[in-house]
């Protein structure tokens, strides 16, 4: 079998599944008769197409109908006191530390309230993103769906921001502010409404809503957390982008090219569940907000807090282009700047090269950073070619190579190859020094930051340091019948761990205290059992990546199907 875009998690329990505007009136209505509730409160995550809503709330015939914008300062009032979070960067901003409550206007609340005392007794439908603060519910609906569908109705001008009626920005700046305001504030309240929630819908696709009880939405939770899964993966075109996923996966072949597929990174991947034959799609960010221990670990979430730390993505550059020359920002930089709790270190392992394959990692030895600076500034404002090949040491790869990127190391990813990115999870700090005098598929230069870079660039990372400290540092740790065990990073500054097996037999795992995140590296399948039977056997094909919970412990991997008798091999993350 080749690569599942489409992966569920079964549920089981008798979940009961309500599709469509009509079967969901009937199930809502029947709960407001049984409650007597007055007050039906539908709280929105930003990005709801919220026009679709007016099927279900006309089919509840309401006798007031309250809008939960009605109590919010106006899109100007609320800009201007979010300026200094949002900055007047196209790509970078300050992490918030607003809820929505603080932009509560409390003259338009008093009126508002006015407006629900008087009709008291009768049947109030509240509504829109911020619903569960205008008044005591009765009955609560959460409208859900994630990020990366915000992010294609952003592109597509179907939404807007929260309040900010900038349906004709571009969709970088749009993508800021969700990142630095409205998702924090959204996720905010979100948490203080788990479990509160009567009915959680699936909007993730238009006019086609789906809804399960609260309750069985809990149950379906803790499902997901026992046993190993994985998120629904995301593809993208870019500038640079190959064609060699959609080859090997065979997805998106009406695109220009991939550049990237999103295969774990729960803040913006999804989670289909699988209920009564149909797919129930729910951000992967709530099992982290509502299952963190027994997903993290004691030990992560002790240090992350509610926050997925590793990522998994690739990067395909084959028939394509040299990545961005760039940076990731230093700790220190990344808490004081952009009040970000850790960076991104990161770390790439190369799945597949051609020949003339090469990564940019580090400067060459003797170059010192003003001469650097100058060059990179002179190319961005003369429009000149920045030689790279007197300043960043540029180093020939292969197949199953892997190497450490700790944050203020130079690199780039060239042509010709595909990477499997292997981060810490913030994704949004990645500071271009040059792009490679070229413009983004939309036909605008791509972002350059110079100032941020300058600041960041560790000067002594350079060639000898990079074959020291953060080429293909493999070490054999273990090994057994059929199979062996390698450390294969990652530099000392970086929180992850990475080990390679390679075996022909079955493997034991341990969660080293931490949530695991996997790929298979090498070979077409691989099947992954539990030592307790606590879950079903799970299958695995070719570059499919997945997350083993810290609380399975102890769980066994071996070659499936057309790999029994072959050596596999897989790359494992975990917090040290």
């Amino acid at each position: 079998m080749a690569y599942d875009l489409y992966p569920q998690i079964d549920m089981k329990g008798g979940i009961d599944l309500y599709t469509g505007y009509d079967e969901i009136w009937k199930k809502v209505d029947d709960a407001i008769k049984q409650r007597k509730a007055n007050v039906i409160t539908i709280e929105c995550y930003p990005g709801t197409l919220e026009k679709e809503l007016e099927q279900l709330i006309n089919q509840l015939k309401p006798d007031l109908i309250i809008h939960a914008d009605e109590i919010f300062l106006s899109s100007e009032e609320i800009t201007v006191k979010i300026q200094d979070h949002l900055t007047d960067d196209r790509v970078f901003g300050v992490m918030s530390n607003h809820a929505l409550a603080d932009f509560i206007d409390g003259e338009k609340f008093n009126k508002t309230l006015d407006k629900i005392n008087k009709a008291k007794d009768k049947r109030i439908v509240i509504y829109g993103v911020g619903a569960s603060l205008v008044a005591p519910s009765d009955l609560l609906l959460y409208t859900n769906l994630a990020r990366w569908e915000i992010q294609l109705r952003y592109r597509a001008k179907k939404v807007c921001n929260w309040r900010a009626n900038n349906w004709e920005e571009e969709t970088l700046r749009k993508v800021k502010r969700a990142y630095y305001f409205d998702w924090r504030i959204a996720d905010k309240l979100k948490k203080s409404l788990f479990d509160k929630v009567d009915f959680m819908l699936d909007v993730n696709e238009e006019n086609q809503p789906k809804m399960i009880a609260g309750h069985d939405y809990q149950m379906a939770l803790s499902q997901v957390v026992q046993r190993p899964f994985r998120l629904v993966p995301y593809f993208d075109s870019g500038v640079w982008g190959g064609k060699w996923m959609q080859e090997k996966f065979n997805v998106a072949k009406d695109k220009i090219n991939l550049a990237w597929c999103f295969d774990c990174v729960p803040e913006e991947n999804s989670i289909y569940l699988g209920i009564n034959g149909e797919k129930f799609e729910i951000p992967a960010n709530d099992i982290v907000y509502q299952r963190p221990v027994s997903l993290l670990g004691e030990k992560v979430y002790g240090r992350y807090g509610t926050s997925f730390p590793i990522r998994f993505d690739y990067l395909d550059t084959m028939g394509g282009d040299n990545l961005s020359l760039q940076v990731h920002p230093k700790v220190e930089y990344a808490q004081e700047t952009f009040g970000l709790h850790y960076t991104q270190d990161e770390s790439y392992y190369i799945l597949e090269a051609e020949d003339d394959a090469v990564i940019y990692l580090g400067v060459k030895n003797g170059v010192e950073k003003q001469s650097l600076v100058d060059a990179l500034k002179s190319s961005q404002e003369e429009g000149k070619r920045f030689p790279d090949e007197d300043f960043i040491y540029r180093k020939k790869i292969k197949k199953h190579d892997h190497y450490s990127i700790p944050a203020g190391t130079i690199h780039c990813s060239g042509k010709n190859s595909v990477v499997l990115e292997i981060s810490s999870t913030p994704n949004r700090f990645t500071f271009k020094l040059w792009d490679w005098e070229r413009v983004d598929l939309d036909g605008k230069p791509r972002p350059i930051h110079l100032e941020h870079g300058e600041k960041n660039i560790d000067i002594s990372r350079d060639e000898d340091w990079v074959e020291k400290e953060v080429s293909n540092q493999v070490v054999k740790v273990a090994e057994g019948d059929g199979w062996t065990e390698e450390k294969t990073g990652l530099h000392i500054r970086e929180p992850i761990e990475t080990r390679r097996h390679w075996f022909s037999s079955e493997v034991m795992h341990e969660t080293q205290d931490s949530v695991n995140v996997l790929t298979l590296v090498e070979g077409e399948e691989i099947i992954v059992t539990s030592v307790n039977a606590s879950f079903e056997p799970f299958v695995i094909h070719y570059g499919e990546t997945f997350i083993v919970p810290e609380c399975v412990k102890q769980y066994k991997i071996a070659p499936h199907g057309p790999s029994v008798g072959r050596t596999v091999g897989t790359i494992k993350a975990f917090i040290r």
